[in-house]
């Protein structure tokens, strides 16, 4: 791309942030290359933009097709944006779990947008993870043996569901191939997480229980992951196919507010 976007690479494997870009003025030029940062590096990160709901979902539908999300009511006016906060008295943080968004759909989501609105002082960070480079980390034996499975992945899963405690249970759940190809790649990457996935196809929880925990584990190595530190006007575009998140509950006592939207996905395949 030419000289007039700024690229800063978050960590060795995933996140990039682009500086000089107003997301109110896009272009296709621009767009395209977003597109390109997107897949190349997994998640994309912003600072200083100043978007509307109404601007917001108007930047989403250049990406793909927004879309609403099963478990929080949109905003008003805007169905498919949903304000994710966390106020002074509350304990817990939504989402605060390692996870795929909407892993339990049979069209899991391919993207999502968060934008900052209240940030705390300190704290609040969201950790990314790379799944392709998880999948090239495991063994070519347990590789083998992953290829030919589906697992089922539960909306309601207990590692989530205490982190929406008003959230009434919605019995979501679908089965995904364990190692997914990524549609616009065409790469492998790993598709299980912390926080829905519960059992190999054809196989019981306490079967699946010792394998699924040492990926679960592999994924939250460090080695995998950048760490990003939200201000008010930033915005992270993620690509949920091929990234995990995991944002921080380190800010007891303070506010954080955040808009997010997702992006309709298709039915994964390996």
């Amino acid at each position: 791309m030419n000289g007039q976007y700024q690229l800063e690479q978050q960590g060795g494997h995933i996140g990039a942030t682009l500086s000089n870009i107003d997301l109110n003025k896009l272009d296709r030029e621009a767009v395209s290359y977003i597109r390109e940062t997107l897949n190349q590096h997994l998640v994309v990160f912003f600072r200083n933009q100043s978007l509307s709901p109404e601007r917001l979902l108007t930047l989403a539908n250049l990406f793909g097709t927004p879309a609403p999300y099963p478990f929080v009511e949109g905003i008003s006016g805007f169905p498919e944006i949903v304000e994710v906060k966390k106020m002074p008295g509350d304990t817990v943080n939504f989402g605060g779990v390692w996870h795929s968004d909407t892993a339990y759909l049979e069209e899991p989501t391919m993207g999502a947008m968060l934008y900052a609105i209240d940030i705390p002082d300190s704290g609040g960070d969201t950790i990314f993870a790379n799944m392709y480079q998880v999948l090239e980390s495991l063994s070519t034996g347990l590789v083998d043996f992953l290829r030919p499975l589906s697992a089922i992945n539960e909306a309601d899963k207990e590692a989530i569901a205490a982190t929406r405690p008003n959230a009434q249970k919605r019995g979501l759940a679908a089965a995904h191939p364990v190692i997914r190809t990524h549609p616009e790649t065409g790469k492998p990457l790993l598709f299980v997480n912390r926080a829905h996935t519960t059992r190999f196809v054809g196989m019981t929880e306490a079967e699946s229980r010792p394998i699924l925990d040492y990926l679960f584990e592999q994924i939250e190595r460090p080695e995998f992951a950048c760490r990003f530190t939200w201000q008010p006007g930033s915005l992270a575009f993620w690509d949920n196919r091929a990234c995990q998140h995991y944002p921080l509950n380190d800010y007891q006592g303070e506010t954080r507010r955040m808009l997010r939207v997702s992006l309709a996905g298709d039915k994964p395949y390996l």
